[in-house]
């Protein structure tokens, strides 16, 4: 027996209950599990999330977006850097399945697809990173996408769909997902493989904290400082406790190298900071003078030439400070670049941004650093960077963070409309 005003009830349902929801995902596909059991309509037959219409497949039930539903999916498989096997084979076999040239295993994880119009024009590259970070938490370590790289990923994939079923008129289409952003090895590997050698220009994304931008806001120049890490090791002469006058006492020394940090100065109207967060020292028993010490700094500078300043002057502060007591220093830095954008590419992307979302706001200036710029500096292409309001809470890196999943839509129009700006 047909009953054909029960179809309008079961969508009712399912749209109530993503509305009531929200993006506490599951709700949705658990409602339209209940109603199959619930409901067999004539000759519409409820199928998981599809129905079928005379048993041939027909209209999804849900109304969810393609990209929403890679985030779901992304976000339930967390892999940290280096280890992102599953979500690099999903994205991977997406991208053959739409039709692009990939390859894959770059720096162990990543991929790279290729549209080409055959037309001569730009090159242009979208990159998406994918790695999640590891937490311990009630004694056991998980990993979760706190940092967004799954967002970034599912806009990334989406948009992409989109372009080459759309198809482009000139130039050429890269998309790039990298691993190991959190780690800060994935794009230096990435840059470095000889295959993005032809990129001209390279666009990348990331959703923002509320602090920065609400939903429905964004920039074409998220600002990142450059960031680095200077790992020390001290080098002192042991000797026992009673006749200090035999040894070089390492803590002693690296006091000194502190006193000396802390009397750099440099620009302040340039943000910029360093400061000692790690120091161990070598022994366990209380009466021997110490003949090693270990520092970890953490330097941040918002310009590249600040940094550069920032580094040769606090390795000028520790050799002279331990060495003026007859101890050395060993000293390894590592860290990424500050952002440097093109005037041109910016106003692309501002032009995009406006196009979906009606206007754009001023760059964000954040301390907090990004691999991404390594494109930018190893392949000197032309760089843009989105900065995406998204309602982001609490915060980047807190394990519980969460955003309004409307983001990703925006954030997927609005690659879409750079890629087709500049390739038609």
């Amino acid at each position: 027996m047909k009953k054909p005003k029960t179809l309008p009830l079961v969508i009712y349902i399912l749209r109530l209950c993503n509305n009531f929801f929200g993006s506490r995902g599951g709700i949705d596909s658990l409602a339209c599990k209940l109603l199959v059991k619930l409901f067999r309509v004539g000759n519409w037959e409820i199928d998981g999330d599809k129905t079928k219409i005379n048993g041939k497949e027909g209209m999804e039930i849900t109304e969810k977006k393609y990209v929403e539903e890679v985030y779901n999916y992304l976000h339930s498989i967390p892999e940290t850097g280096h280890n992102e096997f599953k979500t690099s084979k999903f994205i991977s076999e997406e991208l053959k399945k739409f039709g692009y040239d990939v390859v894959e295993g770059i720096a162990v994880t990543g991929i790279i697809a290729t549209i080409d119009s055959g037309v001569k024009g730009p090159i242009l590259a979208v990159r998406a990173d994918m790695d999640a970070l590891e937490y311990e938490i009630d004694g056991k370590k998980i990993n979760i996408h706190s940092c967004g790289h799954d967002a970034n990923s599912s806009m990334v994939l989406a948009a992409a769909k989109e372009v080459i079923e759309k198809g482009i008129s000139r130039g050429r289409a890269v998309f790039i997902f990298q691993p190991a952003e959190e780690i800060l090895g994935g794009a230096i590997e990435m840059a470095k493989s000889g295959l993005l050698d032809e990129v001209e220009e390279i666009v990348g994304i990331h959703l923002r904290p509320i602090q920065e931008a609400r939903l429905g806001e964004a920039t074409p120049a998220l600002c990142h400082g450059s960031s680095k890490v200077v790992k020390v090791k001290i080098n002192g002469l042991a000797s026992h406790g009673a006749r200090p006058h035999l040894g070089v006492n390492a803590v002693d020394a690296a006091v000194l190298a502190i006193n000396g940090i802390n009397t750099i100065r440099i620009d302040p109207r340039v943000p910029h900071s360093a400061k000692v967060v790690k120091i161990n020292t070598s022994g366990s028993a209380h009466n021997i003078i110490p003949d090693s010490v270990t520092m970890v700094l953490d330097l941040r500078a918002q310009k590249n030439e600040i940094m550069e300043e920032l580094v040769e002057k606090i390795k000028d502060a520790i050799n002279g400070s331990v060495q003026s007591i007859g101890a050395r220093a060993e000293i390894e830095v590592d860290g990424v670049p500050a952002a440097e954008y093109d005037e041109e590419m910016l106003r692309i992307v501002r032009e995009a941004i406006r196009d979906v979302l009606g206007s754009s706001i001023d760059e964000i200036i954040t301390p907090g650093g990004e691999d991404f710029h390594f494109y930018t500096e190893i392949l000197k292409v032309k760089s843009a960077y989105i900065g995406l309001g998204s309602d982001l809470v609490p915060g980047l890196h807190h394990p519980e963070m969460k955003f309004n999943l409307k983001a990703l839509e925006y954030g997927k129009e609005i690659l879409k409309k750079v890629v087709f700006k500049r390739l038609g």
